[in-house]
């Protein structure tokens, strides 16, 4: 473990990186798990190679199609700089899988009996900035007078714990569906298996950015989980992120009618 409240140096950068600020469409994408980079003071967390390049590490392929449809949308991207390892920042400080101990079938032993000052030091360097730029640019676009519709696109691994997943992109939705149900009536009889709250749902924690930015401000919003085999090359990235696009669109213009 790091034990040390400077978990980010100058070296490493910044812990969030916005792009396309200046944006004018109305859609704000989030990838919380972009990145498997790790701080340089955290080391390899007791992790071999093959653990810190694989999913438990990031979601291989969400930046790399957040960028096209940021391109596509004309939409601001933020998105995390570092490993969800070292903080997962789609789960509050308080959540045992924000630092976990285990992913899948590894443990971590780097993230074993972290100390508070430990958790607090990770939270406020990752967690805390991530989301401070998240609301920042909600509230400037507010003020410049724009709507925002917050989108967050993830990957999940085609096989978890041994059992394969047939659902190909999954539309996922908190309390406020508005979106997500746009988007599966746009998805109907098209060519990926898409389906509501899958693989993952709202009752296992994973729609912590919806919660927290979207859903006390009454913007439209929805979590996208693409199964990552079908975005390993920039072909597949290419043709996801048109697909999605046009899924997005047609459910921002049905809500607004």
């Amino acid at each position: 473990m790091l034990s040390r409240p400077d978990i980010l140096t100058p070296a490493d950068g910044a812990a969030v990186a916005v792009e396309n600020s200046a944006a004018s469409g109305p859609v704000v994408l989030v990838c919380e798990h972009a990145s498997l980079a790790l701080p340089e003071r955290a080391g390899d967390l007791g992790l071999p190679a093959e653990a810190l390049e694989s999913h438990i590490a990031w979601d291989p392929g969400a930046l790399a199609v957040s960028r096209l449809l940021s391109q596509t949308l004309d939409a601001v991207l933020i998105h995390q700089r570092f490993s969800r390892l070292i903080y997962d920042c789609n789960r509050p400080p308080e959540s045992p899988a924000a630092m976990p101990e285990k992913s899948e079938i590894y443990d971590i032993p780097g993230n074993r009996d972290l100390g508070a000052a430990e958790r607090y030091a990770r939270t406020a360097a990752l967690y805390v900035p991530f989301h401070d730029s998240i609301s920042a640019t909600l509230v400037a676009r507010e003020a410049a007078g724009l709507s925002s519709v917050l989108v967050t696109v993830h990957s999940f691994t085609p096989v978890y714990f041994g059992k394969p997943r047939a659902v190909e992109i999954g539309i996922l939705h908190d309390s406020d569906s508005r979106l997500a149900d746009g988007m599966l009536e746009a998805a109907e009889g098209g060519p990926f298996r898409v389906e509501r709250n899958a693989p993952y749902g709202p009752d296992d924690g994973v729609t912590h950015s919806l919660r927290l930015h979207a859903l006390p401000h009454g913007h439209l919003n929805v979590m996208i989980e693409v199964r990552n085999d079908l975005i390993a090359d920039n072909i597949g990235q290419g043709v996801v992120a048109d697909y999605l696009a046009v899924l997005i669109q047609n459910a921002i213009t049905a809500c607004q009618k």
